[in-house]
């Protein structure tokens, strides 16, 4: 369950807060997506749910972890226990091949399962480049090993910052459909921040953002 009450988030160049008095309640095991203009804080928001960043005012609880409360070693423990993220510029190791990279996570919590790994990749497309070095993909396969990354250890809450933006249509469709089979099948509760329509259109909740607000569209 995600849970987040009256956030606020300042920066110096700005005028007005980014974010301003922002409230959310996600139950576990549904997906929600946000929608807004650039700039208007849609990733700021992801940041200070993974505990990347501190509110300057507000509350935000992931299941029981009281996030905004957490030390920089706490965060760096929480996302690693029970976050998946979804980067817009995936944040692979390049010291790792593809299959090393898409267990990383898993291995270090503990959950490591190797027929799980491979029906991920292969519902993905990426099982025949599971040895390759991710410097030699292209950013749409980079893209789908970061996405598998973080649906394999099993997270609780996995945040997506534009999970197709550099996909093409077709290989979008299926990348986005295996994202919320598999949330849904694992209970697992979904953030994504996405500029198409049709994407967000499919999650359970659809928001926008605006003057540092989410606001809850319908249909």
């Amino acid at each position: 369950m995600l849970h987040i009450q009256h956030l606020s988030r300042r920066f110096p160049a700005h005028t007005a807060p980014i974010l301003s008095n922002l409230s959310l309640q996600l139950p576990a095991g549904e997906s929600a997506s946000i929608q807004g203009a650039s700039g208007c804080g849609k990733s700021t928001l992801l940041a200070l749910i993974a505990g990347f960043d501190k509110p300057d005012s507000g509350d935000i609880r992931v299941d029981d972890t009281a996030v905004h409360q957490l030390s920089t070693s706490g965060a760096d423990a929480f996302r690693a226990n029970h976050l998946g993220v979804i980067f817009q510029n995936f944040n692979l190791l390049e010291c790792f091949n593809v299959w090393d990279n898409v267990a990383f996570t898993a291995r270090l919590k503990g959950n490591f399962d190797p027929a799980l790994q491979r029906q991920l990749l292969q519902q993905l497309g990426i099982d025949q480049l599971a040895n390759n070095a991710v410097t030699s993909l292209s950013g749409g396969e980079q893209q789908r090993v970061a996405i598998a990354r973080a649906l394999n250890h099993r997270p609780s809450l996995i945040l997506a910052d534009e999970p197709t933006g550099n996909l093409d249509e077709a290989t979008s469709d299926n990348v986005i459909s295996c994202l919320f089979n598999e949330c849904k099948a694992r209970q697992t509760t979904l953030v994504l921040v996405t500029h198409s329509q049709e994407v967000a259109s499919q999650a359970d909740h659809h928001y926008l953002l605006t003057h540092g607000a989410l606001s809850q569209m319908i249909g």
